[in-house]
C-alpha cells in the first residue's frame, strides 16, 4: 500500500513538472497582429462628409505600445484646427473582439466610452454606447482601390439608424 502511494505521488509530481505554464491570452507577449488593419498604417488624406459639409483631415496611422494598438491621429486642415482625434484600436483576445479608444477635442465625457467591434471580411463594425445614445462606426477597406471608408451612424429621434458622417481615406 505504501509503495503504491509513493509511486502515485511520484507520478503526480513528475506529471505536474512537465506541464508548461499557459501563456496568457493578452499581455506584452501577445503582440496584436492584424492583416486587415496593417493596410491602414501610413499617411492618409481624409475627406469627411458631415451634415452636408465636407471637411478635410490629415491622418497618420502607426502601430504603438509594443504593437498592442494601432494609433490613428486625425487633424483637420482648417486654420486654426477645429477637430483633432486620436483613436487607439486594439484587440481583446479573451473576448474575441476589437476595442477602440476614441479621444478627441470633445473631452472626457465622450472619451470614457469604449467602442467594441467585430470583423466581417474587410470591415470592422464598432459600436459605442455614448451617454446620449448608441453610435456605430464601420471601418471598411477597399482592397482594389487601397482606400478606407469610415461610416458613422447614429439613431434619430424615431429610433432609425441614419448616417452621421462618412470618411473617405486615400493616400
Amino acid at each position: 500500500m505504501i509503495i503504491r502511494s509513493i509511486i502515485l505521488a511520484t507520478t503526480l509530481i513528475l506529471g505536474f513538472g512537465t506541464v508548461k505554464a499557459q501563456e496568457p491570452l493578452d499581455g506584452p507577449n501577445r503582440i496584436f497582429k492584424d492583416d486587415l488593419l496593417d493596410n491602414l498604417a501610413g499617411k492618409w488624406q481624409l475627406t469627411r462628409t458631415i451634415r452636408g459639409t465636407q471637411v478635410y483631415n490629415i491622418v497618420e496611422v502607426e502601430w504603438v505600445l509594443n504593437h498592442q494598438f494601432l494609433r490613428i491621429h486625425m487633424k483637420d486642415t482648417a486654420a486654426p484646427s477645429q477637430y483633432e482625434a486620436m483613436v487607439f484600436i486594439g484587440y481583446d483576445n479573451a473576448s474575441e473582439r476589437y476595442v477602440a479608444h476614441w479621444i478627441d477635442v470633445f473631452g472626457g465625457r465622450f472619451s470614457e466610452t469604449l467602442g467594441y467591434g467585430r470583423r466581417q471580411a474587410d470591415s470592422i463594425a464598432f459600436v459605442f454606447e455614448y451617454p446620449d445614445g448608441p453610435f456605430h462606426n464601420t471601418f471598411t477597406f477597399n482592397r482594389d482601390a487601397k482606400t478606407w471608408t469610415f461610416l458613422m451612424e447614429t439613431k434619430n429621434s424615431s429610433g432609425k439608424w441614419v448616417q452621421f458622417a462618412k470618411d473617405e481615406l486615400k493616400r
